[in-house]
């Protein structure tokens, strides 16, 4: 399930059985950012777009859209969480929001 406002950036995920959205806001942006401290958001894209990112980059992205969601979760519950469609899933939603935030959509 890959719902959500295309215009507005958002994805959606099922956590645990409870469908949450993820939107990368300027805050989780920012977060994103400290969190893969040496790196840059370019940088990070082009691993996904080259298919060359890594478990962390999925966890890192996944973490910032749903705070940008608005989901209070920590770190921790995220890698505790059962995801809907396992990893393979984790990966388009991660994908997808970067390219819902970084692609304007066709209409």
């Amino acid at each position: 399930m890959l719902e959500g406002n295309p215009f507005t950036g958002e994805v959606t995920i099922v956590l645990n059985g409870e469908r949450q959205i993820l939107k990368l806001t300027l805050g989780s942006l920012a977060e994103l950012e400290a969190a893969i401290a040496e790196d840059s958001l370019v940088s990070l894209i082009e691993r996904f777009e080259a298919g060359r990112f890594t478990t962390k980059d999925v966890i890192r992205l996944l973490l910032a859209g749903l705070r940008g969601g608005g989901w209070q979760g920590t770190g921790r519950k995220l890698l505790d969480a059962d995801i809907e469609g396992g990893m393979p899933q984790a990966i388009r939603v991660a994908a997808l929001l970067l390219t819902r935030s970084f692609a304007m959509p066709v209409t």
